[in-house]
C-alpha cells in the first residue's frame, strides 16, 4: 500500500463507523471518532484584511488525538485508526499530564532540520516488525493546532479560534519538552507569514494556512479557512532529452543538479511546453547535442522509461551541460523531483555550476528549530 503527499490519506481500508467506536468503547468524549476535521480552501494568494490567524501548513498526514483515561485514537482525515502505524505516538499521547482532551494536528518526521515525508511515508506499511523498527530510528512529531476538547472534558468546537488557541497554548505550558507532541506556531501578523512563505523554502514548509480568528471550528467543511501552498522553483542544468513519441519533437528535458563532488545528477524531468513551441525548442537544444552521455550527466543518468508515459522510449540525447532553466516543483525527495515539474523559463544569466541541491535540500535546522521553539 502506498501513501500519497498532501491531502491524500494515509490510511489503508474504510473501516465503518460504528466499528471504529467500538475499537475504542472508552473513548467517551464530548465528541467521538469518527470525526469529521476542519478544512480549507485553496487560495491563491494570503488574506490580509480582517480577522484571520496564520499557521504553517506542514508536510505531513493529518490527524485527531482522542484520549480518555489509558485509551488513545489517532484518526486520519477520512475517518481511519493510524494507530498501528505509530506506536510511539500512541504512547506520547499516554504519557501527557492531561488525561482527556482531542487534538488537531499533523504528523510529521523532523529530520536533520527538515520535514522528511518520503519517511513519513514509509511507515504505511503492513509489516507490524517494520513499523516498529522505523518508530524507533525515524520517530514522528505531532504538530497540534486545535483543541477541540480540553482536558476538564469541555467541548471547545462552538468557541472562536481564539478562545480555542488560548486554552491550547494553556494546554501545552503542562507538556514536558521531547514528548513528541508540539504546539505548532501561529501568529495574527501578516507580514510573519509571508516571512514564512519565503525563508522556509528547503525544509519542508508546504505553505500557510490562514484562519478566522472570530470563527468557530467548522467540522467537516472549509468555511473559514484558506490555505496557500508555498511555490517551489529551483534552477536546474539541462542534461539532455527525449523525444516525443511521435514526431521529431522534444518530448522532455532532464534536469540535473551538481552535489558536493561536482557531479551532475538527473533529478526528474519537465515536459509542460506548448506543441506549437516544441518545434522551435529543437532548435534551442540541438547546438548542445553531444554523443558521449557521460557528458550530460556526469553522476546519475537516466534510466528506463518514465512511469507518467510507459510508451515514452528509454532512449535520450545527452547535452553538454550549459543551458539552465527554472522550474517549479512540488516536492523533492529521495534524490529527486517527486513529480514532473513545470518549466517557468531559461535562465541564460546562471551559471550551471551554481545549479545545486542546496536549492531543495536543507543545509541546517536553523529556521525551522526556531519557528517550532518559538
Amino acid at each position: 500500500m502506498t501513501a500519497q503527499k498532501g491531502d491524500q490519506d494515509p490510511s489503508a481500508g474504510a473501516v465503518p463507523a460504528e466499528e471504529l467506536q467500538a475499537q475504542f468503547p472508552d473513548i467517551r468524549l464530548p465528541i467521538k471518532p469518527p470525526f469529521p476535521p476542519m478544512e480549507a480552501r485553496n487560495a491563491a494568494r494570503l488574506p490580509e484584511s480582517g480577522h484571520w490567524f496564520y499557521e504553517p501548513k506542514w508536510d505531513g498526514f493529518r490527524g485527531l488525538a482522542f484520549r480518555k483515561d489509558n485509551e488513545v485514537l489517532l484518526q486520519s482525515k477520512a475517518g481511519q485508526p493510524l494507530g498501528r502505524y505509530f506506536p510511539e505516538l500512541i504512547e506520547a499521547l499516554q504519557k501527557l499530564p492531561q488525561k482527556q482532551f482531542v487534538l488537531d494536528g499533523e504528523i510529521v518526521i523532523l529530520s536533520g532540520g527538515h520535514l522528511d515525508f518520503n519517511a513519513l511515508l514509509q511507515r504505511i506499511h503492513p509489516a507490524e516488525s517494520r513499523i516498529r523498527r522505523l518508530s524507533r530510528e525515524t520517530p514522528v512529531t505531532f504538530l497540534c493546532f486545535d483543541l477541540l476538547v480540553d482536558a476538564k472534558g469541555k467541548l471547545l468546537t462552538d468557541q472562536s479560534l481564539g478562545h480555542r488557541r488560548e486554552a491550547l497554548e494553556e494546554f501545552f505550558e503542562e507538556v514536558p519538552k521531547g514528548a513528541g507532541v508540539r504546539l505548532s506556531p501561529a501568529t495574527p501578523t501578516f507580514a510573519t507569514a509571508e516571512r514564512w512563505m519565503g525563508n522556509l523554502a528547503t525544509v519542508g514548509f508546504d505553505g500557510v494556512v490562514a484562519k478566522r480568528i472570530d470563527e468557530p471550528y467548522h467540522s467537516g467543511d472549509r468555511n473559514g479557512m484558506v490555505k496557500v501552498k508555498r511555490l517551489r522553483t529551483a534552477d536546474c542544468v539541462i542534461g539532455g532529452f527525449r523525444y516525443a513519441t511521435k514526431g521529431k519533437f522534444v518530448g522532455s528535458l532532464l534536469l540535473g543538479l551538481y552535489d558536493e563532488q561536482g557531479k551532475l545528477n538527473h533529478v526528474g524531468f519537465t515536459s509542460s511546453f506548448k506543441a506549437e513551441d516544441r518545434p522551435k525548442l529543437l532548435k534551442t537544444l540541438e547546438p548542445f547535442i553531444t554523443d558521449d552521455k557521460a557528458l550530460g550527466f556526469s553522476g546519475n543518468a537516466p534510466g528506463g522509461p518514465s512511469r507518467w508515459s510507459t510508451e515514452r522510449s528509454t532512449e535520450w540525447v545527452p547535452l553538454r551541460n550549459k543551458l539552465v532553466c527554472e522550474v517549479q516543483y512540488d516536492h523533492f525527495s529521495g534524490g529527486r523531483f517527486r513529480h514532473g515539474c513545470k518549466f517557468l523559463r531559461w535562465r541564460p544569466d546562471k551559471e550551471p555550476s551554481q545549479c545545486t541541491y542546496e536549492q531543495v535540500i536543507p543545509g541546517t535546522a536553523g529556521d525551522l528549530e526556531k519557528l517550532l521553539a518559538a
